[in-house]
């Protein structure tokens, strides 16, 4: 393997059809962190590699390996695997042909692959010479380690707050090689009032829960496929009944399908399912309500007719609590047919409704946001904006989802910062009309393939989540419980009872650890203080921002007009692109573990440098009172919102 030197320039490369750039950006960092300079090529030569197998010819990235002077190539495909492998070996062939590689004369001295697991192995025997390959699932650490790259060169402030990753990864390994948590049992609330009947709320649950210092509830997401409809919709109820029988779960979330959420009560004989459970009727879902006694229950809103979605969702399930995107679950994303617009105005006719029963509200929003390339501000303020707007329509009590891990990349100290910095924020909303239930989640694509190592990471992702509040020992109020095998396959449900049985032991083991003074209390570290209290910062400034700029802010027209003046950046939108410009016009990159909004020439941007900019986006579009510069102004961009009336509704 050729190590790595601080002489050698690394050139990155991938084509032009895969639109997510955060995992070579985050890759870039790591490098140059460590004192490695680093090019990355420009949408031309990835432009190029989509049409290699037609031109046959690959001049543009000739050109450039020559003209930066590359020593060392990397090559990044994360879609398709075979396609991957395909891709990869051609451009070696060109590179040979061209003489590029060192044993034939040229400059290149070693190649790397990152792609797909699957695709990984197979790299390895088409080109058996690659030097390094990288599935997306390594530590900070282990990309070193396959670089070659001594820890002397890692920055100390980066080493100092990797060691947390480094002791929760640890401390998930142990966990999983003595198997004690398959001694977990199920606990008792039968004492909660209304306990397993039609009517219970998910709030009596909780308090029972904190009072008696039960462990917090346990949600997962189940929801198998089938080709046969009839026959994934019986499997699930097995399912169901299974995991009802087990007690190990107290929330079943639906894991319906695409064709649920969008097509509910309709003809499917032409329309492809796309996966999850295929429910298409009242009475399959109070078929569910039964086989999951005493479980609680809840499922996905619909894509149009949200509304009405919603009431069925009452009266056949007696959903436990509702979940909405706002903006998200349209044509944004490609999940329904609603405009973003029109999507707002039904979500929050929606909201109405989920507040006149009394039930809880989810806002399924920041994640949303962190997958289209959000920095780690926008995460931050799409969270409060959502819960806000939530209370301004009469909800009572918000469950509050923190989805950890996303992007991957992110190191544990600035997961914690925006966590806290989320939860500090919705906290100044709650009163007597108005409570906030924490619910945090790991990541959609956090779990390795390696099942093993994927154990591990839940039981490191649990004790992430006990250091966002650590001084509280009945927070979290409930834990979204993501399944080991989310890398690989849907989870079954012994994939999800041990992943439950995983992440309560984990939750238990490190608290005891901390009392008796064993691990040592990464939650209260400095730096976890100094970046929360730099998030929260920045997120309020926003927040003031556009509470003193956009009139009837937590409205329909209020909500679009944050997106449409690019308050979100969101650099990796496939949809509406062109209605959403300023968003996705906007520069993001990975940087000191987390997501920063940055300039042109790639240096980070605060928001106060940001303000001007989108309040005269929104001055332009018609959705701000034209005199912004009074308050906007670079110098007086802060100060002139001091004073914002924090509880505009």
């Amino acid at each position: 393997m050729y190590k790595v030197g601080h002489n050698d320039v690394v050139g990155l490369v991938k084509p032009a059809i895969d639109a997510h750039t955060l995992g070579i950006l985050s890759f870039a960092q790591i490098l140059r962190d460590c004192g490695i300079h680093v090019e990355i090529a420009d949408d031309a030569v990835g432009e190029e590699i989509d049409t290699m197998a037609e031109r046959g010819s690959i001049d543009a990235l000739i050109r450039w390996i020559r003209a930066k002077n590359i020593d060392v190539l990397g090559f990044s495909y994360r879609l398709d695997p075979e396609r991957g492998v395909e891709v990869f070996a051609r451009l070696v062939g060109v590179l040979q042909q061209a003489k590029l590689l060192v044993k034939d004369g040229g400059p290149l001295r070693a190649l790397w692959f990152g792609g797909l697991p699957p695709a990984c192995e197979r790299v390895v025997q088409r080109v058996p010479f690659v030097d390094a390959v990288f599935r997306g699932d390594e530590t900070y650490q282990e990309i070193l380690g396959n670089l070659g790259l001594p820890a002397h060169l890692v920055p100390e402030q980066a080493s100092a707050e990797l060691a947390y990753d480094k002791a929760r990864l640890e401390f998930g390994a142990e966990i999983v090689r003595n198997r004690a948590y398959l001694d977990v049992s199920p606990v008792d609330r039968s004492g909660s009032f209304g306990f397993g009947t039609r009517g219970e709320r998910v709030a009596d649950r909780v308090r029972h829960g904190m009072t008696h210092k039960l462990p917090p509830l346990m949600r997962a997401h189940v929801g198998p496929y089938a080709e046969d409809r009839a026959q994934a919709v019986a499997l699930f109820l097995d399912w169901t009944a299974r995991l009802a029988k087990g007690g190990l779960l107290d929330v079943l979330s639906v894991g319906s399908s695409q064709l649920t959420q969008s097509n509910f009560g309709e003809d499917w004989s032409d329309l492809p399912n796309g996966g999850g459970v295929p429910i298409n009727s009242a009475e399959e879902y109070r078929k569910v309500w039964q086989a999951a006694r005493p479980m609680l229950v809840r499922t996905y809103a619909g894509t149009k007719r949200v509304p009405r979605m919603a009431k069925m969702h009452e009266e056949a399930l007696d959903i436990c609590w509702h979940a909405l995107s706002l903006w998200w679950f349209s044509k944004l994303d490609g999940r329904g047919e609603n405009g973003v617009m029109r999507n707002l105005e039904e979500h929050f006719e929606t909201l109405r409704h989920i507040a006149s029963s009394g039930k809880p509200m989810e806002p399924n929003v920041p994640h949303h946001f962190a997958f289209r390339g959000s920095d780690d501000i926008g995460y931050i303020v799409s969270g409060y904006v959502a819960a806000k707007a939530a209370r301004s329509q009469g909800i009572r009590t918000l469950i509050l989802q923190t989805m950890l891990n996303t992007p991957k990349y992110t190191w544990g100290i600035q997961d914690l910062a925006k966590a806290r910095a989320l939860r500090m924020l919705v906290r100044e909303l709650e009163g007597p009309d108005f409570a906030v239930i924490l619910q945090p989640r790991g990541g959609l694509d956090y779990f390795s393939p390696d099942m093993e190592k994927a154990r591990a990471q839940l039981a490191a992702v649990t004790m992430l989540m006990d250091d966002i509040e650590p001084d509280s020992e009945t927070s979290p109020q409930i834990i979204h419980v993501v399944s080991y095998s989310e890398g690989v396959r849907l989870a079954d449900p012994e994939v999800v009872e041990e992943s439950v049985r995983i992440t309560r032991y984990a939750l238990s083991e490190y608290r005891q650890l901390k009392k008796r003074g064993d691990m040592p209390e990464y939650g209260k570290l400095p730096i976890v203080e100094a970046r929360t209290k730099h998030l929260y910062d920045e997120a309020r400034r926003m927040i003031d921002f556009i509470e003193a700029t956009i009139p009837d802010t937590y409205s329909p027209r209020g909500l679009y007009a944050m997106m449409k003046g690019g308050v979100f950046p969101l650099p990796w939108l496939s949809a509406c692109r062109e209605e959403f410009e300023e968003a996705v016009n906007q520069p993001v990159l990975f940087m000191h573990g987390g997501v920063q909004t940055v300039d042109l020439e790639g240096k980070p941007l605060s928001v106060r440098q940001r303000l001007f900019t989108i309040a005269r986006n929104l001055e332009r579009m018609g959705f701000a009172p034209s005199g912004y510069q009074r308050v906007t102004s670079p110098r007086h961009a802060h100060e002139g919102h001091k004073g914002a009336n924090s509880e505009k509704d």
